[in-house]
Parts: structure tokens; sequence; C-alpha cells
């Protein structure tokens, strides 16, 4: 099976974390959220990916380094000018055979069970399935009794569903991208108009976050650390220093006599002074802190 993850937008919901790091590589318990993502489309029988790529493309490339750090072949595109979520699947048109292909944002950590909506994809004959759940207020997809997609609206609507950043797509559905830059729900709408099926899977029992903002990136990372404060290794964390309630504390940090962290994410490298307290905020990469932070992206 192979499969795309859309990386090359520019996070300005982020912003500032977005300014210096693209918006996949956004740490999330210690992990960028696009390796969390490759491995979730390994653990489901994908062997080739490919990313696209534009803000700080570079460091995607560097990350990635063709898949080796992942066993599986991965090929980044970058797209010069940026060509949205229509157009950057279509500049891939090389990429796949004849089987149906994913395409997952690399905005979204889920552990929806995608052997399931492949299948449901490969059973309908649908140009492209769209895996859909119940998360409002973003129900904006209305599906018929037969789970054919019949509106793909700007708002909420009701007995609508949510979709999850997820599509299942059959390579026919290709040439009706049009090239240059292209959003793909409205070419999902343009193939709805025009008769053709666009399919909805619903899914049911899973996780799922979007990280798209500063509030659910920080609910990403406190829900997935998994035990109260998640430090990953070769940090020197003072005895007198108090960690408090949750927090994520990156690679070769330093946390200094008598500080306090709580619910708070730094990233890698950054040090905190002596007596300082951090609060509810996010210490980007190799910042020195010697100041109290509440609330703040420093």
């Amino acid at each position: 099976m192979k499969a795309m993850i859309l990386a090359a937008g520019f996070g300005t919901r982020l912003r500032p974390l977005t300014d210096n790091r693209p918006k996949a590589l956004m740490p999330v318990a210690n992990t960028p959220v696009l390796g969390r993502n490759i491995e979730y489309l390994k653990t489901h029988g994908v062997t080739r990916i490919v990313v696209n790529a534009h803000h700080h493309h570079d460091q995607v490339l560097e990350y990635l380094d063709q898949g080796r750090p992942f066993g599986l072949e991965i090929e980044v595109r970058v797209e010069q000018e940026i060509l949205g979520t229509g157009g950057g699947i279509q500049n891939t048109v090389d990429f796949w055979d004849r089987e149906p292909f994913v395409v997952l944002n690399s905005d979204i950590l889920t552990d929806i069970d995608l052997g399931r909506a492949y299948a449901s994809h490969q059973d309908s004959g649908a140009l492209a399935t769209m895996v859909l759940h119940d998360y409002m207020p973003f129900n904006q997809v209305s599906v018929d009794t037969d789970g054919n997609v019949v509106d793909i609206a700007n708002s909420p609507l009701s007995g609508g569903l949510a979709f999850t950043g997820i599509h299942i797509i059959n390579p026919d559905l290709l040439p009706l991208i049009p090239e240059g830059f292209s959003d793909i729900i409205a070419c999902y709408r343009q193939v709805m108009d025009g008769g053709e099926g666009i399919k909805g899977y619903t899914a049911q029992g899973h996780h799922w976050r979007d990280i798209g903002t500063l509030e659910s990136y920080i609910a990403a990372n406190q829900e997935l650390s998994f035990q109260p404060f998640m430090v990953a290794s070769n940090c020197r964390i003072e005895s007198s220093a108090k960690l408090m309630e949750w927090g994520v504390v990156g690679e070769n940090a330093r946390i200094g006599e008598g500080a306090e962290i709580r619910r708070s994410i730094l990233w890698d490298g950054v040090r905190i002074g002596k007596g300082t307290k951090v609060v509810s905020s996010i210490v980007t990469s190799n910042r020195e802190v010697s100041r109290d932070l509440t609330g703040e992206v420093y």
C-alpha cells in the first residue's frame, strides 16, 4: 500500500511555533508529528510514502532522509510554490500504481483502523472515500443512508460528520484534479456535481487529535505523555526543581535549582534558570529562560 502525507502548509494557526519549523515537525511528547504519522501508516501496511513539502522544506528533507530512519522508502516532493491539498496530490501522479492510496494530513494524530477504512473503500468502487467521525463543532459533511457524501459544507450541518483528514483515493480521480494550486475538497464537490460518487467511511471508538492550533497542540502533548512528566534522554534536572501536574521535557534540557515547571512543554536543548517558574507555556528549542513565564510561547 502507498500513502501520501500532506506537509507543505505554513501552519499559520500555530505561529509563532511554525516561524522556524514546519508544522509537520512539531514535537508531540518529544516525537515529531510527521514521525508519528509514518509509524501509524507502517502499522497498517503502508510500504511507500510520498510527502509534499514547502515551508522549511529543508528540515523535512533532513528529518526523513529518504526514509532510512523509518525502514521504508519515503520520497519528498518539494513545492517551489505551494500547491494546496489538491495540487499537492496531483503533483504526485507518477508515484501511484493502479491500487487505491491513502492521503493523510500531517497535523493529525489518530489510531483509526485504516485497514477497515481501506477495505470499505475497495468494496464501494468510489473514486474517493473520506474517513469521517462525529466531532463537533466540525461536523460539516453530510452522508446519505448508503454512505454517499451528499454535501461538504463550510459550517456545521445538522446530522453531519467531521472529516478526519484521511482520504482513500482511486488513481482514476487524479485526472480530475486541476494542475497548479487547488483544494481537494473543491475537487470532491465538482466530482459530486458531475454525478460521480464520493463515499464516507464513519470511524468509531478511536483517538483523534488535530494539532493545528496552539490549544490543540498543547492538548496533544498532554494526551500522549502517558505519565505526568515525559522527560527525554540526556536531561539534567536539579533535585530541588519541581515538576508539577504534567509536562514534556525535550532532549538535553537543563532545569536549574528551585525551578518550577507546570503544565508546560520544553523542546530540545532548553535551559531553565535557577528559581524560574514556567507555567502553561511552550519553550522552543535551545532557549534560555531566566524570567518567569505564564501562558507564553517563548
